[in-house]
């Protein structure tokens, strides 16, 4: 007869439990990170999910244990999928399938998980989006670059309108704000580095100067 030891066993339960814990320990973190890096105020973020303000700030400060049903709503409004939440462990597969999501109208397509730096997005404009909307500041620093349409940009003193091909890099804590310039809707590419992080382009010659 083969005795079989309860010490081994509950070691590895504990071990799993601890794992778990540091799992559910992380979420809080990364919802405040997903909320901040859309730019979504709690309240904002409460009204889309009927999630009320006070649990969310709990939830993101560890306060609150999160559970499914607090997460399948906070999933959807982020356009992530639940097992970004909860830091799943990756499944090989190189290629971002991170979903789109809608924001006054503009549809953002998030094109890197990068929470804490340098963020990229693809964004769709529709006409007459945002028209007088004021000039807002924050601290980073944003590189844009138009794909199709015309992209208003009041930065400052300054007012321009970008066309497909065009680029414009600048401070966010400049007074700034992006319309639409046209009759169809403007897509156009965003990098943002929350830190102030700046775009450096690298070019190459591929022939020697006299």
């Amino acid at each position: 007869m083969v005795e079989r030891s309860s010490s081994g066993g509950s070691g590895a339960v504990g071990a799993e439990n601890e794992d778990f814990e540091a799992v559910l320990s992380g979420v809080g973190p990364r919802l405040r990170a997903i909320r901040q890096q859309r730019g979504t105020t709690l309240a904002q973020l409460s009204e889309e999910t009927g999630i009320s303000v006070s649990m969310l700030s709990r939830l993101e400060s560890g306060g609150r244990r999160p559970t499914l049903e607090l997460l399948l709503p906070l999933a959807r409004a982020h356009g992530v999928a639940l097992d970004e939440l909860v830091d799943a462990p990756p499944t090989g597969d190189p290629r971002v399938r991170l979903r789109p999501f809608v924001r006054h109208g503009w549809t953002y397509l998030p094109l890197a998980r990068n929470l804490g730096g340098m963020q990229a997005y693809k964004m769709i404009v529709p006409p007459g989006s945002r028209e007088g909307a004021e000039q807002r500041t924050h601290e980073g620093h944003e590189w844009l670059y138009v794909l199709s349409g015309q992209l208003r940009l009041r930065l400052g003193e300054h007012d321009v309108v970008l066309k497909a091909g065009e680029a414009a890099e600048f401070d966010t804590r400049t007074p700034h704000v992006f319309t639409n310039a046209g009759s169809t809707p403007v897509e156009f590419l965003s990098l943002f580095g929350p830190q102030g992080e700046r775009v450096h382009v690298r070019a190459r010659t591929t022939g020697k100067q006299s």
